[in-house]
């Protein structure tokens, strides 16, 4: 890589696997479910009651707890996520001057806080004028950035979206460093009804960790979870200059809209495999020096072929080669901040050459069969480059490219 590529320095994140980096890791890699039945509202009139939940989510040290948690959770996620990367890549005490630059994706945010404001007895959804500023804003606004920021919602390719662009505003010298990422607090009771009305939600309420099964046989769907992961990027050059620790390059990143359906999968491939082509191509490689792909593979009958087909044709020759899991297996479906968990699964493959495994593929659809399938138990590997797959309601589809630090 040249000395101007783009690196992650710092990592923020919580999900129900944990709220930091280290913890994540650790959860992931000795394959621990963060999927449970869902006590925080009632669900006995649901289909499925089992989500990944969160739980509190920390008050970063040195702030206000009881201003912190009169915020909404979204806010708290954000600010959380944020405010522990710059923290990771070792920026507690940052320049007054630095610029720093804010990509948040989100989804569906108005839909949250109307619903928890109707659930008190408010009228905010009728009266959207009354919404203060959005939660990008926010959080920009609380950590006393100076620099651009920017709210994407693509669905579950919103977190890709960000890290693209955040490398794309570093790139132009618009900022010096630039957080990106994505949040979704969106388990409530609407989103699961909702959900779970299209049936693409399982139904196994009795076993919630063997619930979510992409790949396998006898999958009925995906499962909700909740949390965020935020980046801190920055140029080689000056990480380097300052001693910071750089966890991944961001290589590559493609991007394609099949404009199919609100909600069903594009059933032809062609749309999938154009973004992961112009990833690929992007960070100029090919598909033989994948080490590893972390599939978008959600656990619903119809997505998971498709992206099997996506891959099979991608990567060729080397489709029974390249070892591939689903990290929602074990984190659940994050829906906006999907791919930005997913990214911090990636550099964990990077740092510790362990590829975590798709837990619940006991039996392999037979379409989906052909790929290189890592399950059972963490796999050891010599990993330099990793793929992010992440195909969004809506026709959004997204192929992230990390390639470890030079």
């Amino acid at each position: 890589m040249t000395q101007d590529s783009i690196c992650i320095t710092g990592v923020g994140l919580t999900c129900s696997m944990g709220h930091s980096y280290d913890e994540f890791t650790n959860n992931l890699l000795s394959q621990v479910s963060g999927i449970e039945p869902v006590a925080e509202f009632d669900v006995s009139d649901h289909p499925s009651q089992i989500a990944s939940l969160i739980g509190k989510i920390p008050c970063p040290e040195g702030f206000d707890e009881t201003e912190y948690y009169s915020r909404l959770r979204i806010e708290q996620c954000g600010i959380w996520c944020a405010e522990t990367a710059m923290r990771h890549a070792g920026l507690q005490d940052r320049p007054s001057g630095l610029r720093i630059g804010l990509v948040l994706g989100l989804g569906a945010e108005w839909m949250q806080s109307w619903e928890m404001d109707y659930r008190r007895g408010g009228r905010r959804a009728f009266d959207p004028t009354e919404e203060p500023a959005g939660m990008t804003t926010k959080v920009h606004r609380f950590l006393n950035l100076r620099g651009p920021q920017l709210t994407i919602s693509a669905a579950c390719a919103s977190g890709n979206w960000a890290l693209a662009q955040g490398r794309r505003w570093l790139e132009m010298g618009w900022v010096d460093l630039c957080l990106a990422g994505a949040c979704d607090i969106g388990v409530t009771p609407l989103s699961m009804a909702g959900f779970g009305n299209l049936r693409a939600l399982s139904r196994k309420n009795d076993t919630p960790h063997a619930a979510l099964r992409p790949f396998d046989s006898d999958r009925d769907g995906m499962v909700l979870g909740e949390g965020g992961a935020v980046f801190v990027l920055e140029k080689t050059a000056a990480a380097k200059a300052r001693g910071a620790r750089r966890y991944a390059d961001v290589a590559g990143f493609g991007a394609s809209s099949d404009a199919f359906h609100m909600v069903i999968p594009c059933p032809e491939p062609q749309h999938g495999i154009a973004a992961m082509q112009q990833a690929l191509g992007d960070a100029r490689i090919s598909p033989s020096e994948i080490g590893y792909i972390n599939a978008h593979a959600t656990g619903t009958p119809v997505g998971d072929i498709c992206e099997a087909k996506i891959l099979q044709s991608v990567l060729g020759e080397s489709v029974d080669q390249v070892p591939i899991s689903s990290t929602k297996s074990l984190t659940g479906h994050l829906l906006s901040a999907a791919a930005a968990i997913e990214a911090v699964a990636c550099l964990t493959v990077l740092d510790q050459q362990l590829i975590p495994p798709t837990i619940n593929l006991d039996h392999p659809d037979p379409e989906c069969a052909m790929l290189r399938h890592v399950r059972g138990k963490p796999e050891s590997v010599n990993v330099d480059v990793t793929v992010s797959n992440s195909f969004g309601f809506g026709g959004n589809n997204t192929c992230l490219v990390l390639k470890k630090a030079a």
